[in-house]
This record gives structure tokens, C-alpha cells and sequence, in this order.
């Protein structure tokens, strides 16, 4: 995914390589359980800034956070090398409406191509599951007891008479969020609305899945034997 300002690419870059933050396909488990989950998501990231890495070294460039200003054609360089440039040939729309879009070149792309094997259906399947809990969130939203909480909400936050702020304090946000049983309406409501999101999206949470365990191992067999990426492609 491309950042276009120039001062924010190694920045965006160590974003990007961290990974977002993805709903889980299956609920959280037991504490074995998620702690288990984290430590393979920190195998995929540690497997994917190595490979991100050994791609920029072999165009001569570092991922650093050097404290020198970057001339704009060297930041334009490393941020082509990085997510790619031209036309974005990945694209997706969501529920929502909204298109996610993202290069299929780039080191950024080669590592995730390398890691998951199919590059299309992993980023089809990873932005379906990442966005899982806000298409939950606006099917809540049409529930008439969210609604009535809401309007109870907003007339807590921001009463008639009052200062009407783009957003309220957020203390004020959250004591209204309680006495307006706004709090307690979402937490009966989205783990329903969420098993529901995931009923409608079985096939690409599966892909998820699927890809994932696939990355799973490429990424141990990196981290058993780091010289094997030499020559991976970024384009």
C-alpha cells in the first residue's frame, strides 16, 4: 500500500512491514491459544522484513531511519522499490463500498508473494478478514436498540444548547457510552453480528487460513536456512 508523502516512507515502510491489525477468523481462545497466534504472527513479520530487506539490498538500497534528509527522487526511489509503482493491479471492494487497492510489484509484494504463495488470493483474503469487524460494526448499527442507545448517547455527548465538537472529550465519550447502555448494546450485539460476517465470508476467511499455514512454513524454513531467498523477485 503506498504512502505518498515523502518524509513518512520509512515510517509507512515499518508500518506496512508490522503487518495490520487483523480480526481473527475464529474467536480469541484460551490464553495458550492467542499467545500461540502471536508468536506465529511474529515469525510471518520477522520472515517478511527479512525478505523485504534482501529485496532493497539487491537495488542498492537500506531500510533505515537515517536521521539525514532523503533527497525527493531518493525517498521516490525507495518508495517505488517498496510498494511498487504504476497502475495498482490488486483490487477489492468491500461490503462497505470502499476499494483497496495495492501494487503487485514491489518488495513489499515479492516478500508476501514468496511468503503465501498466490499473491492475488492472499491479498483478496487478507483484506476481507482485516476488515471483518468494521462490516460487523455497520450491520450493528441498523439494529434498533443501537440506534436508540446512540441517540441516547449523542444527547449525552453533545447535549441541545451545548458545543458541538467533531468529537467529545473522550472520558465524556466513554461515561456516555455506559449510561446510555450504548457500551452494553455493542457487546451483546457485534460477537453475533461478527459470527455472521464470517458465515457470509467462510470462503476467504478458509483462503486466509489456508494461506497463512502455508506462510507458516516458508517462514520457518527461512528462519532454518535465511541464505534460500537470495534472487527473489520483486517484481
Amino acid at each position: 500500500m503506498r504512502h505518498a508523502t515523502r518524509s513518512a516512507v520509512v515510517a509507512a515502510a515499518a508500518l506496512v512491514l508490522a503487518g495490520c491489525a487483523a480480526v481473527r477468523p475464529g474467536p480469541a481462545g484460551p490464553p495458550a491459544a492467542t499467545a500461540d497466534r502471536q508468536q506465529q504472527d511474529q515469525l510471518l513479520k520477522a520472515a517478511e522484513h527479512h525478505l523485504v530487506v534482501e529485496c532493497l539490498g539487491a537495488q542498492g538500497l537500506a531500510l533505515t531511519t537515517a536521521s539525514r534528509a532523503r533527497a525527493p527522487a531518493e525517498d521516490r526511489r525507495l518508495q517505488a522499490a517498496l510498494f511498487g509503482k504504476g497502475p495498482r493491479e490488486l483490487s477489492l471492494t468491500l461490503a462497505s463500498g470502499l476499494t483497496v487497492t495495492a501494487n503487485s510489484d514491489g518488495c513489499v509484494a515479492g516478500a508476501r508473494a514468496h511468503l503465501y504463495g498466490d499473491q492475488t488470493r492472499w491479498f483478496r483474503a487478507q483484506v476481507t478478514v482485516d476488515n471483518l469487524r468494521a462490516e460487523a460494526q455497520a450491520r450493528m448499527k441498523a439494529d434498533p436498540a443501537h440506534r436508540a442507545a446512540l441517540d441516547r448517547w449523542t444527547r449525552c455527548a453533545a447535549p441541545a444548547g451545548g458545543p458541538r465538537e467533531g468529537r467529545p472529550d473522550p472520558a465524556v465519550a466513554d461515561r456516555c457510552a455506559r449510561e446510555s447502555g450504548l457500551a452494553d448494546v455493542r457487546a451483546r450485539l457485534e460477537p453475533a453480528e461478527l459470527a455472521t460476517v464470517r458465515t457470509l465470508h467462510r470462503d476467504q476467511v478458509a483462503t486466509y487460513e489456508q494461506l497463512r499455514a502455508h506462510a507458516l512454513r516458508r517462514a520457518a524454513e527461512l528462519s532454518a536456512d535465511p541464505t534460500e531467498t537470495k534472487g527473489i523477485d520483486a517484481s
